[in-house]
């Protein structure tokens, strides 16, 4: 890509999102990171900057078109393999609490460099399966997403009874072709399509209903 796709990409963002120079910068240091290790470990199978832009970041700040994250303070990532959506929201949100949940070791170890180089603060990792976080650690999370994880029929283990987090919101980003079977429609309170680069998807809210 020439640098001039590469401005507008990254002009682009900054306006969309409204981000300040710093949270630009750290955007940019963030693609950077991903691009060199990407070289060592398989972090993620977009390379390309433009392609970051849109597929990662922007896919992942799309959110906050849907959810007031000024109303919330815990957030939490399942299987956030390159660190999306949790990083990308944190920077744009400095005030969440980010809880990243990724069993892949040499993954935790780049978000843990992530972390480190840009400096994010109140940001927990936890090497832990699902099933075994769900069991075993009990904290304030307000919301959970999912992304290019599990498919929601694990991911509504969060709901059942013994669950600290039945009473969460979990959002699952789906393609457009996505359709919910009859084990998950009945938790589904909310779906909302957005455009990301041309591709239509859209955003699967869950909750525990009463």
């Amino acid at each position: 890509m020439n640098d001039e796709k590469k401005d507008q990409g990254w002009t682009g963002l900054k306006h969309q999102f409204n981000l300040s120079s710093t949270q630009l910068e750290a955007f940019e240091t963030y693609a950077r990171m991903l691009q060199e290790w990407n070289k060592k470990i398989n972090v993620t199978a977009i390379e390309d900057t433009q392609e970051i832009i849109l597929f990662h970041f922007q896919d992942s700040l799309m959110l906050s078109q849907y959810v007031d994250f000024s109303a919330i303070q815990m957030i939490a990532d399942i299987g956030s393999g390159g660190g999306f959506p949790g990083f990308p929201l944190k920077i744009l949100f400095p005030h969440l609490q980010l809880v990243i949940i990724e069993v892949n070791h040499k993954k935790l170890q780049f978000l843990q460099a992530v972390i480190d180089e840009l400096k994010l603060e109140n940001v927990q990792l936890h090497d832990l399966d699902w099933r075994t976080f769900l069991r075993h650690i009990d904290l304030p999370i307000e919301l959970f997403l999912a992304r290019a994880s599990l498919q929601p029929v694990e991911l509504l283990r969060i709901f059942k009874m013994q669950s600290p987090y039945k009473q969460a919101t979990l959002v699952y980003w789906a393609s457009q072709h996505w359709q919910p079977d009859d084990a998950v429609k009945p938790y589904i309170s909310n779906d909302q399509w957005y455009e990301v680069g041309q591709k239509r998807r859209q955003y699967i809210f869950f909750e525990h209903k009463q």
